[in-house]
């Protein structure tokens, strides 16, 4: 086994990150109540939520682990097999289980982000040693 020569700048890692990845904006709302039914036009409103946080981060899917899952017939993953993960700073607070996120702007323009909602599946991972928040989500249809 080999020492590393010198210990690893985890703020250097948490900027270059910050700077490479996290380059979308992202919004984190809060449901606060129960949609409501336009009876006129039978359609569902918006959801009902407060705004918890929005800045810069990464909306980043996760199928590839699901395909691998199919592929070696292991079961390391949730049924649910398309979730994706919220990347954000570690200033952002911590999104909760429920908690509704969104991009309002890709720097990609070929993200196909922009438009979606998806919902935190559990509150933001935690860990030791930290570089950036990864919270797990799925996606949600709105209508």
């Amino acid at each position: 086994m080999s020492t590393p020569s010198a210990p690893v700048d985890l703020d250097a890692v948490r900027r270059a990150l910050e700077a490479t990845v996290m380059v979308d904006r992202v919004r984190i709302s809060s449901p606060t109540g129960t949609v409501q039914l336009d009876v006129e036009t039978g359609l569902v409103g918006p959801v009902p939520a407060v705004l918890v946080w929005e800045g810069n981060g990464a909306l980043l899917s996760a199928h590839g682990l699901a395909v691998v899952e199919h592929l070696v017939g292991g079961r390391w993953l949730d049924d649910n097999a398309s979730w994706y993960g919220l990347v954000t700073p570690l200033s952002a607070p911590i999104p909760q289980r429920g908690d509704l996120v969104s991009v309002t702007a890709a720097a990609s323009a070929t993200a196909g982000t922009v438009g979606r909602t998806w919902q935190a599946l559990d509150p933001g991972e935690a860990s030791t040693v930290e570089v950036a928040r990864i919270t797990r989500l799925d996606e949600v249809a709105l209508l």
